[in-house]
């Protein structure tokens, strides 16, 4: 069971981390475009929708082991 729960926390988290990123993103590229500073922001951006993505793979992970130690 342990795996199902690690699962059922990092999928929504996740999928959170990954829209926040995105939300990120897009303030960079409005910098960018309004000739600010935009380098710092998009790194961080990046780096928080890799993390999102990160997150949400070890969720799939783990369901996936929680689905095969059920039928195992």
């Amino acid at each position: 069971m342990q795996h199902k729960r690690k699962s059922q926390l990092l999928a929504p988290v996740g999928l959170a981390t990954f829209g926040f990123g995105l939300s990120l993103l897009g303030d960079a590229i409005e910098r960018k475009a309004k000739g600010r500073a935009w380098f710092v922001a998009g790194t961080v951006a990046l780096c928080v929708v890799n993390a999102g993505l990160s997150m949400f793979g070890d969720a799939v992970k783990e369901r996936a082991l929680a689905e095969w130690h059920d039928h195992a």
